[in-house]
């Protein structure tokens, strides 16, 4: 007797690559019981550490002494079965782990996502929860973690679920008047009907006007240091840095490409870059940097602006102070100057850095502050929820009830794509070809 086609079992490291005190190898799927016998020598009783002798099933050779756990289906974090290996972390033993599984029929490698894809595909997760995995990883500050916590506790999913089951509401009443046209709804009906969508689309609209400070928060508020050749724009990179990044030099000029750093501001991620000073020249590949620092300036989420204090007469084009922190270095030099709003700072002594780092920490939560409530994080929850404001939009003029009906429907797959209600299969490859392996 054939057994029924399943999909294959697979495995993977889930800890990080290279030497280490222990190691976790992760499989899942329907051959992970039959493995644990083949491979440990028994099955172990379900979600409790056990001790065993892992060997290699073919010549019997002990590979390891560690623990294994199994999750039975489909209380586990894909929702079929699934083991971890707790090996010692040194690269034979893996390296050995590994081919062994892969010499079992059925087993393979696992691709980067996959146990998470398929804790989406058994109902573990909804896509935005799926997401959310991966920017835990990924988490390097704080508000990162937070805001990843956050979704990965369904907050995202459930706003976004709780508005398409409103609109799936409201159409199914337009959908009794089209399958009913004698009873026809009532007007108050009607008129509550649109009043409910007003107010879901000012409640959507909302929370995409909201400064892109989820995506700056997954992604890092960017920073642009500018000014003349010589202000310390380069000190200024290491010193917030804590090591030397760009070169420093007397010499003018000596900055041509933009150098980026990423910083950890107060829990909060930033990507901060320093470019070539700003002034007139006839050297080919200084108008060059010149050019791209002007490029960062105009992308940039914040402009830092550092002028001279022992040059008096230089500044900028005025109209990059716009929303911009301006400080003015070396105040320690006699001949210092200020400058009306800005702030004055040393980066050879270090007078004024505590300052500047608390002034930096307040922009930059402004721009990416996690103030509890939900974000959008990504570009494709933006564009669907931009799409669904776009159909409920048509929908306020609609003039027939089959025409209301599907903007509604058209609403409501915008929103079911975010959390992979709906027509998600073309989407599935894109959200989780970034996940690393064993995840």
């Amino acid at each position: 007797m054939t057994e029924p086609l399943t999909l294959p079992t697979i495995f993977a490291l889930a800890s990080a690559p290279g030497r280490a005190g222990i190691a976790v190898l992760r499989l899942s799927g329907s051959r992970v019981h039959r493995t644990l016998v083949a491979v440990a020598g028994q099955s172990p009783v379900p979600r409790r550490a056990t001790r065993v002798k892992f060997r290699d099933p073919d010549s019997g050779e002990i590979i390891d002494d560690g623990v294994t756990i199994y999750f039975p289906a489909p209380h586990s974090y894909t929702g079929e079965d699934v083991a971890e290996f707790h090996v010692h972390g040194g690269r034979a033993v893996i390296a050995a782990l590994l081919d062994a599984l892969g010499r079992r029929e059925g087993l393979r490698l696992a691709e980067p996502g996959e146990f998470t894809r398929r804790a989406f595909e058994n109902g573990k997760l909804d896509l935005t929860e799926a997401e959310a995995v991966a920017d835990l990883v990924e988490a390097e500050t704080a508000a990162q973690r937070r805001q990843a916590i956050r979704q990965l506790d369904g907050a995202l999913g459930a706003l976004y679920e709780d508005w398409r089951s409103r609109l799936m509401h409201a159409l199914a009443r337009i959908e009794a008047e089209i399958d009913f046209p004698d009873e026809g709804l009532p007007p108050d009906v009607w008129a509550g009907i649109r009043g409910d969508i007003v107010t879901l689309v000012m409640e959507i609209a909302t929370h995409l006007d909201d400064g892109h400070r989820g995506e700056r928060l997954r992604d890092g508020v960017s920073v642009a240091i500018l000014g003349p050749p010589n202000a310390g724009k380069s000190s200024l990179l290491n010193a917030l840095a804590q090591r030397d990044i760009a070169i420093t030099s007397e010499t003018a000029g000596t900055t041509r490409d933009v150098i980026e750093a990423r910083l950890d501001l107060g829990g909060y991620p930033v990507l901060i870059a320093d470019t070539a000073g700003l002034r007139q020249s006839a050297d080919a590949i200084e108008q060059e940097g010149v050019r791209r620092a002007l490029a960062r300036a105009e992308a940039a989420d914040l402009r830092l602006i550092i002028l001279d204090a022992t040059r008096p007469g230089e500044t900028v084009d005025p109209g990059l102070f716009d929303d911009a922190l301006v400080v003015v270095n070396k105040i320690d030099a006699q001949s210092g100057r200020g400058v009306d709003g800005a702030l004055g700072i040393s980066v050879k002594t270090g007078a004024g850095m505590n300052e500047l780092l608390a002034r930096l920490q307040e922009e930059v939560a402004m721009r990416a502050g996690d103030g509890g409530a939900p974000m959008i994080t990504r570009a494709r929850h933006r564009a669907a929820l931009t799409e669904c404001v776009a159909a409920l939009t048509r929908f306020g003029a609609a003039t027939m009830p089959e025409l209301a009906a599907e903007d509604l429907r058209q609403a409501a797959r915008a929103l079911g794509r975010i959390t992979g209600r709906v027509d998600v299969e073309d989407m599935l490859d894109i959200v989780f070809r970034d996940f690393c392996i064993g995840k």
